[in-house]
């Protein structure tokens, strides 16, 4: 009798067996339009299985998902593979398109779809992000915000009491002290429901703070620019003033957009430039006759002749400088003499 077995031996064509790597925690995110989480569900076992039913692993109330839709499960060696089970509406990992039966491995990022349901699987052994500050309405932004609501208010009240009679009652200075105020909480409410509305936050005082800024820069600049042209006799520099306005609001938006939607800030820019752009170019179309394309033609309120830095031109510079305007008069005198002759001729 032999006492000695023979070992069993393996098949030569077969592979060996490689390790499963389970991960130490997974979760997998609902997304929403915006890209973030609205639903965080923990895997708890493996395989995953996906679906209406409550028998599944992760449920999700969505009436495009069949009862049983998909299943996540562990690779040989490591990763994790999307299966679509039976349904008719499929799913999509990367940019292809999955029907029942088809079985692929989930892309880089983990992000896939089971009908209209945006998915992401996110395991322990994925880098996370860093921690972003929490943007918060800090105390010292509530100091400030007063400061500036009083500095455009007195603004609205010096323009108000210059151009209404000394014994004015003061009911006439309601409407354009209350008017832009309103406005500018308006503009900032407008700005904040579109933060909370994409990024679930509603920072009130930083878009008010933001809209404050740059309208009373803009005043600012609105009293110093003709000052400053009046004082060196710089009438060019008016040009900066009818500039300032729609640079100034290009700006406000684009400062507000980084904060609505921070990821479309650099196309967003691009296309409020462009429309900058347009609108100067359209303002150069309709004043090419003009003497100055940007700026007022003339300064229709004149500052305190104190205020006046330039030396003084004697008149006869004045009656120089208007010589060369002497040939385009006459010429025009001409030609509505002849129109005139014209039209009596024809009478």
């Amino acid at each position: 009798m032999d006492d000695c077995q023979q070992a069993p031996v393996m098949p030569a064509d077969e592979p060996p067996v490689q390790p499963i790597v389970v991960p130490d925690a997974a979760v997998v995110e609902l997304l929403g339009r915006d890209g973030r989480a609205v639903l965080v569900q923990r895997v708890a076992r493996w395989p995953v299985r996906i679906g209406r039913s409550p028998a599944c692993d992760i449920v999700l109330d969505d009436a495009h998902l069949a009862a049983e839709h998909a299943e996540l499960h562990l690779a040989p060696g490591g990763g994790v593979r999307l299966k679509l089970l039976a349904s008719r509406n499929g799913g999509q990992a990367g940019r292809q398109r999955l029907a029942a039966g088809d079985e692929v491995p989930l892309p880089a990022g983990g992000v896939f779809q089971l009908a209209g349901c945006a998915l992401r699987l996110r395991t322990s052994a994925d880098a996370l992000a860093p921690e972003q500050p929490l943007l918060v309405d800090k105390a010292r932004h509530w100091g400030f915000v007063p400061l500036l609501l009083l500095a455009l208010l007195f603004f609205q009240w010096v323009d108000r009491w210059s151009a209404v009679d000394p014994d004015a009652r003061w009911v006439s200075y309601a409407p354009p002290l209350l008017a832009p105020l309103a406005l500018v909480l308006g503009w900032a409410g407008l700005w904040s429901l579109a933060n909370q509305l994409f990024q679930h936050r509603f920072p009130f005082t930083t878009h008010l703070r933001r809209a404050l800024v740059v309208i009373v820069a803009l005043q600012a600049l609105d009293w110093l620019l003709p000052a400053v042209a009046y004082a060196f006799s710089w009438p060019r520099l008016m040009a900066l003033a009818s500039l300032a306005t729609p640079v100034g609001v290009a700006m406000l938006i684009s400062w507000h957009a980084r904060l609505v939607w921070p990821r479309a800030w650099r196309p967003l820019n691009l296309g409020i430039a462009a429309l900058v752009l347009l609108g100067l170019g359209l303002q150069v179309g309709s004043r090419q006759e003009q003497q100055y394309v940007f700026g007022p033609p003339y300064l229709a309120s004149l500052p305190p002749p104190v205020l006046r830095l330039a030396p003084a031109r004697p008149p006869e510079a004045l009656i120089e400088s208007l010589k060369p305007l002497q040939a385009e008069l006459a010429r025009q005198a001409r030609k509505d003499n002849e129109g005139a002759g014209d039209d009596e001729g024809g009478e």
